[in-house]
Parts: structure tokens; sequence; C-alpha cells
């Protein structure tokens, strides 16, 4: 990130008040050469005012070494060098003052104030001094010579220095405005990257979700059911051959349909990378969960799962011996894609759980069609404590699927145990 203001300033590491240890020698030699010009001046100005050599050259000295505080206090320097104008010294040192405390950031009253000031005592000197000269006969001159030397001398001597502090001071501040501009644009960037990650992260993981409950709801019932099946074949395999061979062509059906479903997800799920290994597998995961819910809407849309089948996928859990009794109430209509397509897997979802959880007992499967919204109840009583089960695995995702299928619908779900010792399953969703 680039370095300003106070970064900047303890990067660099000058002494004192400087910011930098080229300010502070360049500092340094300015005042050097004043004290030498105002040392050199002193000696005329102790001559003029009769007092002795040394003290007017010692004056000089120390009055052009303020030059070296120009940056901390350019007022206190600007107003020594008006101070030792009328002794013809510290024109090094008023040029630089001048300059400097245009530069700074300071009132514009305050910066005109002073270099009026300094105009003014130039221009009396540069006055007095030219018509002395003049007068002693130095310059043969005309009289209009002595206002025009003034003025041109106290012009030339404050106005370049004023202007070229005051653009300096302007174009400084314009960069620093700027560089703190991209300083804060660039923590700015930081800050929406970090949240874009942040939000990518939370993008995964519901794309990692979305996927697990898509694959769960396609696979998870026929599975169980080829299961409750196998086990049943087991079962009659001798004392019932005929039995037996029902039994496994639904296993294998079941099988067919399973392999059917899960191959049309995975091809959606494939699509996106144009059938080559390398784009699949560069395939960001937010677009594997944007097929995942592409190959959802393909299925609700096309060949999906809807109420109407409602009655095959009681049929199948009967064909399983599972003793179900279905009841519809309300006049069939269809509904938008989804919210048929939630409605089956939430049966479905339910069934399955009969089978894993409460095997041999009796389910009873509602289904309402209302004016703006369609429910659907799955209710079982308590297992018989003899019935067999085929000891189903569960992950204890079913629930929570549900749940939040339905809620992605602005609906409702509610499931918990009976008072009977059974357990029940709700779930409302809105129509539109």
């Amino acid at each position: 990130m680039t370095a300003t203001g106070e970064d900047h300033v303890t990067a660099r590491g000058g002494p004192w008040w400087w910011a930098r240890r080229r300010s502070a020698v360049f500092d340094v030699s300015l005042a050097v050469v004043s004290a030498l010009e105002c040392g050199a001046e002193g000696y005329p100005f102790a001559s003029d005012a009769g007092i002795p050599v040394a003290a007017g050259v010692v004056f000089g000295v120390l009055a052009g070494s303020v030059l070296l505080v120009r940056r901390r206090w350019p007022i206190a320097v600007v107003l020594v060098s008006i101070a030792i104008t009328p002794a013809q010294m510290g024109f090094l040192m008023g040029v630089v003052g001048l300059y400097t405390l245009a530069a700074c950031e300071l009132p514009r009253r305050i910066i005109g104030s002073l270099a009026g000031m300094s105009l003014v005592a130039t221009l009396i000197v540069t006055f007095v001094k030219t018509r002395q000269d003049m007068v002693r006969g130095d310059l043969d001159l005309g009289d209009w010579f002595v206002p025009f030397a003034a003025i041109t001398m106290s012009l030339g001597f404050t106005a370049p220095p004023v202007l070229l502090g005051l653009y300096v001071g302007a174009r400084r501040r314009l960069m620093e405005s700027l560089r703190e501009r991209a300083d804060s644009l660039e923590r700015e960037l930081q800050l929406l990257a970090e949240r874009a990650e942040e939000r990518a992260e939370w993008a995964r993981s519901e794309e990692r979700t979305r996927i697990a409950r898509e694959m769960h709801d396609v696979v998870a019932h026929r599975v169980s059911l080829m299961v409750v099946h196998a086990a049943a074949l087991q079962a009659v395999a001798r004392k019932d051959p005929e039995k037996a061979v029902r039994n496994a062509a639904l296993v294998g059906d079941m099988g067919r349909q399973a392999l059917t479903e899960l191959r049309e997800m995975l091809g959606v799920l494939r699509s996106g990378g144009g059938g080559r290994r390398e784009r699949a597998a560069s395939m960001p995961l937010a677009a594997v969960g944007v097929a995942a819910a592409a190959a959802a809407s393909r299925a609700a849309d096309d060949e999906g799962p809807s109420l109407a089948e409602i009655e095959d996928l009681v049929g199948q859990s009967a064909a399983a011996g599972m003793v179900v009794d279905l009841t519809v109430e309300g006049d069939a209509r269809s509904y938008a894609p989804e919210v048929e397509q939630t409605a089956y897997r939430v049966v479905q979802e339910a069934l399955t759980n009969v089978h894993k959880h409460a095997a041999g007992a009796k389910t009873y499967v509602r289904l309402a069609h209302r004016v703006s919204e369609i429910a659907m109840q799955v209710e079982n009583e308590p297992p018989e404590a003899a019935a067999s089960s085929a000891r189903l695995p569960s992950g204890g995702n079913g629930l929570v699927g549900m749940k939040e299928r339905v809620a992605a619908l602005g609906g409702v779900f509610v499931s918990g145990p009976t008072d009977a010792g059974g357990f029940r399953v709700s779930a409302v969703i809105p129509a539109s």
C-alpha cells in the first residue's frame, strides 16, 4: 500500500521537525548561506549605524540563521526578514521565507498581510536607497527612475516567491489528497475482496448443501425401498418363490429408476463443462450449484416428480409391505413446478423415514388442496414390537432437507412425535 501522512514520515525518519533528512540538509545549507550573506551585509550596516563591526557581523549571522526554522515557523522568518529590511540585509531570507509562507497551509489573509508588509518594507527601503544614491551622484538618471526602481524591486522580491509558493503548496496538497484517496480506494478494494471471499465461501457452503439435498432426495427413497424389498426377498425366497420373483423385479425396477434419476442430475452437472474433463475439473463450485439447481428445475419442468405421482409413490411403499392410506381433500389442480416437486419430496422423504424407523407401522398420507396453499401430512402409528426392520442407515439430514425446501418457498414445516407414540410430518406451502 502506498505510504502517506504519518506512515510516509515514519518511513523516511527525518530529525526534529523535518520529514526527511534531505530536507534537513537543504534547510541547513540555506541557513548557512543566509547567515554568510547577512554577516557580509552587516559590515556596511555597522559602518552606517556607527556600531562596532563585530556587532554588526554577529547580528547579521544571527538574523540570517533564522532561516533554519522556516518549515516550523515560517511567519517568524518573514517577520525577521521584514525587521532587518531597513538594514539592507536578508534578501535571501526574505525570498525563501515568503515562498515557504505561501506554500504552507495557512489562511490566505495571513499570507496576504505578511506579503504586503514585505512589499511595503522593500518598496520604502529601495526608494530611500535609490534616492540617496541619486543625491550623492552615484546614479545620474531622471526623477522617474526612483519610483520605478522601488516598485520594480519590491515586486520582483515579493511577487515571484509568493506566487511560486502558492502553486507548490496547492500542488502538494493535491498530491496528498490524491494519495490519500488512492489509499482509501485500496483499502476499500481490499475490504471488498475480503467480503467477496466471504460471500464466495458462503456460496460454496450453500451449493454443497443444495447438491447434497438434491442427491439425497433423488437416491435415498428408492434405495431405501430396494433395501426393504431385498430384506423381504430374503425372507420369502424359499417359502414363496413367486413372491420372491416379484420382489426381485421390484428391486430391479427401483434400481433402474434410481440410476436414471442419478444420471439425469449428473448429466446436467457435467453439461456446464462442455464435455471436457479439463473444464469440468476447473468448474467453480458455484457453477456446480447452479447446475444442480438447473437439474432440479428441469426435473420439475419435464420429467421430475409432481403431485400426480403421489399415488404411485404410495403404491411403491405399499408394495414394499407398508400399510399406507392416502387421503386427498379439495379439488386437485396444477401448481408451480417447484411447489409440486417440494410437496412430492416431503411425502417421499416422510415415507422413507417410516421405512427406516417404523417398519410395519400403519401410515396415513393426507393431501389438502386449499384456496391459496397446499398442505400435506404423513403420520405413522407406533411400530409393532415384532415388526422386522431392514436396518436402514440414517444420516439425519432428511428432516433438515424437507424444512429447507419448504422454507425456501415461504411455507411452514412441522415435525415431531405424536401423543400415541408415532411420528408426524406436516407442511404447508403457498400455492404461488
